[in-house]
């Protein structure tokens, strides 16, 4: 197949979606399949034998880190060149709208998918009044593919439910050869402790932005003695983080990747995540491969992952006090903390990216073969 992927984001930016799309990029090159990338200039040309074509853009003001790149009459002719079979618009805005008018001017079959959950997001900028708004014109794209993906049940039940038509979930993937619990290290440890080894050690990693959540982490801090707490990633609301952390044993470490993140997640005794507005969260199942127990909010696509007492522990959103009980639960016995590390590893194994990528092939086979995707 001849793939062309439309996407807002993409590498050298380093969050979730980009994982996603680099793994699974890579695997359909190693399969057999031709992608052309389409996404905001980067820099990047090329990525595991896919052409990328880098459109310039600006930064998104509420967001800085993102950036809006509008479509261009020039990537007509690359999509004539390269002949697509589909086209993937990828969480489709600004560029994914040139995606959406070449499918239909080239007459081309069309697949959409949803990474991140726009709408939930509003109210941590202040424009929650938008919500209503930002729905009915997801609706208009989305019901324009002929399937919708997106990455939990969570997330299927609420794209359904604000009227976006034909939803599948595509399965989540983690690297579990990179991730391993054999690169926990004390040296790593010191480090993100900042000298205190043997004080317990709390780990975000992620965006460092509003709806992110993180300062609902802090009364976790508090509760535990000599806790320490390190925050892996970077983002737009750091120095407000850093302001409101400043009296607390926390260790801001900026991005990390390959095996020093995965040495990041094993050295550590927990992972809390308290963001309530996530529709997978890729960064959870990469904690469980490195066999670090997760402590996380009941919310969103997060239960598609963690079983609560089974994989790590599960709290209410709404009660800060179900995220002090379950991390203290979780120091106070060693013997089940090495149970929930070791079903975590186990359910982190069923998930690799080569399943995920084929599973996605098939969802575009079903495409290209519109009587197979009416019989589904």
């Amino acid at each position: 197949m001849r793939i062309a992927l439309f996407t807002e984001t993409f590498l050298p930016k380093v969050d979730g979606i980009v994982t996603r799309l680099s793994h699974t990029v890579d695997h359909l090159q190693r399969m057999g399949d031709q992608v052309l990338v389409f996404s905001p200039d980067g820099g990047l040309r090329e990525y595991r034998g896919a052409q990328i074509c880098g459109i310039p853009g600006f930064p998104l003001p509420l967001y800085p880190e993102l950036k809006l790149a509008l479509p261009r009459p020039s990537m007509r002719q690359t999509l004539e060149m390269f002949k697509p079979d589909l086209i993937h618009l990828v969480n489709p805005a600004v560029l994914g709208l040139g995606g959406l008018y070449y499918a239909k001017s080239l007459n081309v079959p069309l697949v959409a998918s949803y990474h991140t959950h726009l709408p939930k997001y509003l109210e941590h900028y202040g424009l929650g009044m938008l919500e209503g708004v930002l729905w009915e014109l997801l609706k208009l794209m989305h019901n324009q593919a002929q399937i919708n993906l997106c990455t939990s049940t969570a997330m299927q039940d609420a794209l359904t439910s604000h009227g976006i038509e034909r939803v599948a979930v595509w399965q989540r993937g983690v690297d579990t050869e990179l991730f391993q619990p054999e690169l926990a290290s004390r040296e790593v440890r010191a480090e993100l402790s900042q000298g205190h080894p043997d004080s317990p050690l709390l780990l975000y990693v992620g965006r460092l932005s509003a709806e992110k959540e993180i300062e609902r982490i802090k009364p976790v801090l508090e509760a535990i003695p000599n806790a320490r707490l390190v925050l892996v990633g970077d983002g737009p609301h750091r120095a407000e983080l850093e302001t409101y952390f400043a009296e607390t044993p926390t260790y801001f470490a900026g991005y990390r990747t390959g095996e020093a993140l995965g040495a990041a997640f094993a050295s550590a005794d927990a992972f809390i995540f308290p963001s309530r507005t996530e529709t997978l969260g890729l960064v959870l199942l990469e904690a469980m491969a490195a066999g670090c127990p997760v402590i996380a909010a009941n919310a969103g696509g997060i239960p598609d992952i963690v079983t609560d007492g089974v994989n790590g522990y599960l709290f209410d959103p709404a009660d800060d006090a179900g995220a002090i009980a379950a991390t203290q639960r979780l120091l106070a016995n060693p013997e089940e903390r090495n149970t929930l590390r070791q079903n975590a590893r186990l359910e982190a194994e069923k998930w690799g990216w080569a399943a995920a990528t084929q599973q996605l092939q098939n969802f575009y086979q079903d495409v290209l073969n519109p009587a197979m995707l009416t019989a589904a």
